[in-house]
């Protein structure tokens, strides 16, 4: 059976476009809630492949998108390289801060994929109960975003801290930078090999980054990210998420050859149509806000996004995460409008 959103992936256009959206699985479903109680700690629901697997699961089953997104995090690439990971409720992450030449060198010069195998397992399980027509998707944390945490030891608001760092030891930052883009590779290899059908590379802090250091913090590796990915895996399927990119978006699309190009909320639609719609297919990107509200507001937004995008290849999300505070209702409203023919495109 066809995968819609994989059709997309490889140059087709589909009507109507595939729905899948970021953060799908999380606090807004109450079956999520439970699951959550059940593991405890968020990593230990991250590595217990029958708990992430069911809330993989969940928000397919409910809605009917179509895609699965693997239920991981980000920092389990600095975890298996040997950095200290920890979740704290309600405080957000906590690392080991590399911020010298000391700290960088405490980290493992390779992937430890047994740290990861419960994420491998996930996988599997996942793939072995998913709809034959739903997708997938695997996915990995930009290098420049995870350096961003491992530096800081934290989230931080402005990402000053490996700003700092990476102009005040800019050979030590590209260090940092070369070890996890081939970490990030390897992850995503063994993802593929273990059943993802395609990857987003999620680069959640790229909108910082000034021209410059757009080129070498973001671009840079997350093309080689992809390169050393097809050399194993020719013809693996890419999605490229460099948040708050604004101009630079048409840029990372030409230089590191994404499939498709997940787009933030401030991205007008009509440059996403002229400009980088007739370069890759397009993700994105109803305002979360809007979802929160829904009604006729949120009918409103996603018919106009889709006469703006759905013309090209088009995968209907969000432009960021799921808020949790989110109705359920609303995204079954979301589902529902999105599964129906739209005037005026066919």
């Amino acid at each position: 059976m066809n995968k819609p959103l994989l059709d997309v992936l490889d140059h087709q256009r589909r009507c109507p476009p595939p729905i899948w959206l970021m953060r799908q699985a999380g606090r807004y479903l109450p079956e999520y809630r439970s699951v959550r109680e059940k593991a405890g700690d968020f990593l230990k629901l991250c590595f217990s492949p029958e708990l992430a697997a069911e809330v993989t699961l969940q928000p397919v089953r409910r809605f009917g998108f179509d895609a699965a997104i693997l239920f991981s995090d980000i920092l389990v690439v600095p975890y298996a390289l040997g950095q200290s990971v920890a979740f704290a409720t309600g405080d957000g992450p906590r690392l080991d801060a590399i911020d010298d030449a000391k700290a960088l060198r405490k980290l493992r010069s390779e992937l430890d994929h047994e740290r990861l195998m419960p994420v491998y397992e996930t996988i599997a399980r996942v793939k072995s109960q998913l709809p034959a027509n739903a997708t997938l998707l695997g996915f990995c944390g930009a290098p420049w975003t995870l350096a961003t945490y491992m530096i800081a030891g934290a989230g931080t608001p402005d990402q000053i801290p490996a700003r700092e760092f990476a102009y005040r030891a800019p050979e030590l930052f590209q260090q940092l930078l070369d070890v996890l883009v081939e970490a990030s590779a390897a992850y995503l290899i063994r993802q593929f090999e273990a059943g993802v059908d395609a990857v987003q590379i999620f680069d959640t802090w790229a909108g910082v980054l000034p021209d410059e250091e757009f080129d070498r913090c973001c671009i840079e590796p997350c093309a080689r990210i992809i390169a050393l990915v097809r050399a194993r895996i020719p013809r693996a399927k890419f999605i490229g998420f460099p948040r708050g990119a604004g101009l630079l978006y048409e840029r990372y699309v030409r230089a590191t050859w994404v499939d498709a190009i997940s787009l933030d909320t401030a991205v007008p639609a009509g440059f996403a149509h002229d400009r980088l719609q007739p370069l890759a297919a397009v993700q994105g990107n109803l305002d979360p806000v809007i979802l929160l509200v829904g009604g006729a507001p949120l009918k409103q937004a996603v018919n106009a996004l889709r006469r703006a995008l759905g013309g090209g290849g088009f995968i209907f999300n969000l432009g960021h995460g799921v808020l949790p505070q989110t109705s359920p209702e609303h995204i079954a409203m979301l589902a529902k409008m999105l599964a129906e023919p739209l005037n005026g495109i066919s």
